[in-house]
C-alpha cells in the first residue's frame, strides 16, 4: 500500500461492488475502510488489487483475480471426477461449457449428494481441502432407526473408528417417523466416506445423506444439478479461513 503505482482504493472498491467512488470515499472518510490491518482515512492511497487484503466494516472484500470459484449442488449418481472411463456422470458434464481448466475441491461419495466446490485456483483448492485449516462441513442424514439423546451424545464425544477417532462439532435430530430419523451434522473431517461411518459406528446406517454446507456457502436455493459462482461475503470468508 503506497502513494505511487498501483490502484486508488476508492476505485478498486467500486470495482468490487461495494459501493460507487463517491459512496466508496465516504466509506474511506468515516474510518471504515481497512488494508492490510491498517484504516485508511485518506483518499490518495493505492493498492495492488490482487494483493491486498481489504476490508469494509471487518468483512473482506475478495481481491481482482482472473480465478474462478464456484459452487455445484452434486446429483446422487455423479462421480467426483473430472473424467470416468466408464462413461458414468461425473462433474465434468456440468462444466462443460466453460473455458478455465477447473477441479473439485475434495470428494462426495457417488451416493451422496450436495455441495462440492471447483476452481483454478491451486493453493486455494489445496488449503481449503487441507484438515489443519479446519473448514466445517454441514451434514443432512436420513438414517435407519429411531435415533436417541445418548448417540448424539456419543456422536459429539467421538466414536472409534477403523482408521481412528471421529467426533462431530454439532449435532441435531431435524425430524424422526417411525424406522426413520432426519439428523444434521456438523464436523471438520474429511476422510473418505466419514459422516457414512460414524453413524455405522452407532448402529445407524446412512440411507441418504446430502451436504448443505462449506463454512460460509450454504444450499439456499440451489437446486440439485445446479451451478452459481460463489458470491462475495462467500468468497472473503473462505479466503480468511485459509489465511490467503
Amino acid at each position: 500500500m503506497g502513494d505511487d503505482g498501483g490502484v486508488r482504493l476508492q476505485k478498486v472498491l467500486a470495482r468490487a461492488g461495494v459501493a460507487s467512488r463517491r459512496n466508496s470515499e465516504i466509506l474511506i472518510e468515516e474510518g471504515r475502510v481497512e488494508v492490510d490491518g491498517r484504516v485508511v482515512t485518506e483518499f490518495g492511497v493505492r493498492v495492488d488489487p490482487e494483493t491486498a487484503v481489504i476490508r469494509v466494516d471487518g468483512a473482506r472484500i475478495p481481491p481482482v483475480s482472473a480465478n474462478v470459484y464456484l459452487v455445484l449442488n452434486k446429483p446422487r449418481g455423479v462421480v467426483t471426477t473430472m473424467s470416468d472411463p466408464q462413461g458414468r456422470p461425473c462433474i465434468a458434464d456440468f462444466v462443460e461449457d466453460r473455458a478455465e481448466r477447473l477441479f473439485h475441491i475434495g470428494r462426495l461419495d457417488t451416493d451422496t449428494e450436495g455441495l462440492l466446490l471447483l476452481t483454478n485456483h491451486g493453493e486455494f483448492a489445496h488449503r481449503l481441502a487441507h484438515p489443519s485449516y479446519e473448514v466445517s462441513k454441514t451434514y443432512v442424514a436420513e438414517v435407519e432407526g429411531n435415533v436417541k439423546p445418548v448417540v448424539l451424545r456419543a456422536l459429539l464425544d467421538g466414536v472409534e473408528l477403523d482408521d481412528g477417532p471421529a467426533r462431530a462439532d454439532t449435532v441435531k435430530i431435524v425430524s424422526t417417523v417411525p424406522g426413520r430419523t432426519l439428523v444434521e451434522m456438523s464436523l471438520h473431517e474429511g476422510r473418505n466416506r466419514i459422516v457414512r461411518r460414524m453413524f455405522d459406528a452407532v448402529g445407524h446406517p446412512v440411507k441418504r445423506l446430502t451436504r448443505t454446507a462449506i463454512g460460509p456457502v450454504r444450499r439456499g436455493n440451489l437446486h440439485t444439478g445446479q451451478l452459481r459462482e460463489l458470491d462475495a461475503p462467500e468468497l472473503g470468508q473462505l479466503l480468511d479461513l485459509v489465511n490467503l
